[in-house]
């Protein structure tokens, strides 16, 4: 048996063990949007440096200006041989509405799936899933080997989620300790469970909160209705006409410049066989939606988009209230691509590089 055999071989003796860890990992509410619980991040991060400790590897709680990060380094043979850097995010995004949910989001639990057994937990895919995976396989190689084929460094944040605010300055802070022939994102997907696939890029991101203010404080629709703004009203106004009737994002300029993908990646996508429809039912949904006359994959993978990803205002608890809220607000979110997607958003002043 060669040792990527043994490897191999341990991983399937011992995967009720590596699996215990990651359920144990999935137990921390690592929630890095919400400060109440910033504990629980930091939980989080100690988790997984203890882990890669245990492994051999220099590792290290790591400050930025918000959660921690953990670095860690193994020299591997240390004969020259290729240098790997693995990426990762211990950090979740909230799991709410939590009513919503069959059992508790920190409580893994194991149901069926399409492929036989899966976890269901806050974080089980993004991310503690795939971290967990190269973890797995780093003490699996240790386990049987006494150590690792290759150098190895890793880098698991834990701010992914709200937009890694302080990795930039983190990188660059330490540029040197971060040097590596390979980095490994572990954070995108597969075409299916029997098409891997390496994702080269992604569309970019543009998030922001809108809130809009009208009166001093709340009113009575009685005696102010028809004559105080009502920014509930206001907002949604606004919010609608961010898109025509065909789908399409409708702020002036938003498509001119946009690189359109090549002969050559669009004829790998047609060999995909994407069936739009089975991607939809997964979903419980018949109907696409997005730009008319794009495909699916264009509309997934090549086009920039708009979305309102949540609203507030006024009241929505039980019963009724007849009130004209103060306020009321959105969070929205753009997906940008190459081309004027970029450009579009800096000359908005949407973008910042310094």
């Amino acid at each position: 048996m060669t040792a990527g055999e043994r490897v191999l071989a341990r991983i399937e003796r011992d995967f009720p063990a590596y699996q215990a860890r990651w359920l144990d990992w999935l137990r921390i509410p690592s929630i890095s949007a919400q400060p109440a619980h910033a504990g629980d991040c930091r939980a989080a991060a100690e988790f997984a440096r203890a882990e890669l400790a245990s492994l051999g590897f220099s590792a290290a709680i790591r400050e930025t200006a918000g959660l921690p990060l953990v670095l860690a380094h193994h020299a591997g043979p240390g004969n020259g041989a290729p240098h790997l850097l693995f990426y990762g995010h211990y950090d979740v995004q909230p799991p709410e509405p939590l009513e919503l949910w069959h059992n508790p989001p920190f409580a893994p639990v194991e149901v069926d799936g399409p492929h036989g057994k899966r976890v269901v937990a806050r974080g089980a895919v993004d991310d503690k899933g795939q971290t967990s995976m190269w973890l797995g396989a780093l003490r699996a190689w240790v386990e049987e080997t006494g150590g690792l084929p290759v150098g190895v460094t890793v880098l698991i944040e834990g701010e992914e989620e709200t937009g890694s605010p302080n990795l930039a300055p983190f990188l660059t802070a330490n540029r040197e300790a971060l040097k590596a022939d390979v980095a490994v994102i572990s954070d995108t997907a597969t075409w299916s469970i029997d098409t891997p696939a390496v994702t080269t890029r992604l569309r970019g991101l543009v998030y922001m909160e809108v809130r809009l203010r009208a009166a001093e404080r709340d009113l009575h629709s009685g005696l102010y209705g028809g004559a105080a703004l009502n920014p509930i009203n206001a907002l949604t106004a606004a919010l609608a006409a961010l898109h025509d009737a065909l789908g399409a994002v409708a702020i002036p300029g938003f498509y001119e410049g946009i690189v359109e993908p090549s002969a050559e990646q669009r004829a790998e996508w047609a060999a995909l066989g994407y069936d739009e429809a089975a991607f939809l039912a997964t979903i419980g949904l018949k109907h696409p939606a997005g730009e008319a006359g794009r495909g699916g994959l264009d509309r997934r993978w090549a086009r920039p988009t708009c979305d309102i990803n949540g609203i507030w205002g006024g009241y929505a608890g039980p019963g009724s209230k007849t009130v004209i809220p103060a306020e009321a607000g959105a969070k929205v979110s753009f997906r940008l691509v190459p081309g004027v997607g970029w450009r579009f958003a800096a000359r908005h002043g949407w973008l910042d590089f310094a």
